[in-house]
């Protein structure tokens, strides 16, 4: 079997002068071998009613219908096609995250846009409509998965899929972000009432490959061990990367790498090798389209082909933070 995606580019979601546009995919290629390319369809209402309030649906379906516009201060921003475009963002995801699940694919990868983990059940915010991830992890639950797993390496605080995992104890969520950027929450405490299940790893600026290697070994390996999730979902972030133009992590592209080949690897240990990574921020073209590229690379199993890009700035010591919050969790 191969690896699954599909493309979602939603050329008409696009705002002048936001940084969540359609230049953001221009690089990534889609002629791979080993890929098996799927077309995306809208996802239902009642499947997006799933993870959020049948009102926000309503209310995001009548404000595209107006002149585009900016719906909340991040800014987030609609225009007339960005309810069918979120629809289909999200039933893309729907539809490689099940066949993964019934074993038509291996893996999988859904690149879409608009991106989903800030969004909540409630509202729509950060650059994003409804939370593709989310509306997925629910879907496999009422499919027969007993449990599912979210890791998050944005750059950004995933409030709305928190959210969404808050009092779901079926799901397990863990947020790795440069701490006191947007939203603002994500602090190691943020969830006491799920110690072990909601997992917020907030980092300092710089914070990059040998970072992400120690919260790999000693957070995220623990995690999905005590988890033991039927299906690893990944939100896939690139501006993670230490060039991004909005934030300043510190990450490369072998980090990333890096990073998607142990959570391929620890998917093939747990769920029987069923992993889907979601698209969410990434703001340079450049590093967007090398991520994706370190990703497929791990989907695959393969060597990657790309220049290395090694952060030029010093890294922060944070093993006393990591160590903080294993204990916190106690992993």
């Amino acid at each position: 079997m191969s690896t699954l995606a599909t493309f979602v580019l939603s050329p008409d979601h696009v705002y002048p002068g936001h940084p969540e546009e359609p230049a953001r995919l221009s690089q990534v290629r889609t002629d791979r071998a080993g890929v098996n390319w799927v077309e995306a369809k809208p996802a239902l209402p009642e499947e997006i009613a799933r993870v959020h309030a049948k009102e926000l649906i309503q209310s995001i379906k009548l404000v595209c219908e107006r002149e585009p516009g900016i719906i909340d201060y991040a800014p987030t921003y609609v225009t007339s096609s960005s309810y069918d475009d979120s629809l289909i963002a999200a039933g893309g995801t729907l539809d490689v995250t099940r066949k993964v699940m019934v074993g038509e694919a291996s893996n999988g990868f859904a690149i879409v846009r608009p991106p989903g983990h800030h969004a909540e059940p409630q509202r729509s915010m950060g650059f994003c409509i409804f939370n593709n991830i989310a509306i997925a992890a629910q879907d496999a639950l009422e499919r027969g998965a007993q449990r599912v797993l979210i890791v998050d390496y944005d750059a950004h605080h995933g409030n709305g899929t928190q959210a969404y995992a808050w009092g779901n104890e079926r799901v397990a969520y863990l947020s790795t972000h440069q701490e006191h950027i947007y939203p603002g929450s994500g602090t190691i405490e943020d969830a006491p009432h799920a110690r072990g299940r909601i997992v917020d790893v907030p980092l300092p600026e710089r914070s990059g490959d040998a970072a992400f290697a120690l919260i790999t070994a000693r957070l995220i390996v623990p995690f999905i061990q005590k988890f033991q999730p039927a299906l690893l979902l990944v939100s896939a972030g690139f501006d993670s990367h230490w060039s991004d133009p909005l934030t300043t992590l510190g990450l490369s592209t072998g980090g990333f790498l890096s990073l998607s080949q142990k959570l391929v690897e620890l998917a093939g240990e747990w769920c029987k090798g069923r992993v889907v990574f979601v698209l969410e921020g990434g703001y340079n073209p450049g590093n967007v389209a090398r991520g994706v590229d370190a990703v497929f690379a791990a989907l695959a199993g393969s060597a990657a082909s790309f220049e290395a890009d090694p952060s030029p700035y010093r890294e922060p010591q944070i093993e006393a933070r990591v160590e903080s919050i294993r204990k916190f969790h106690n992993f």
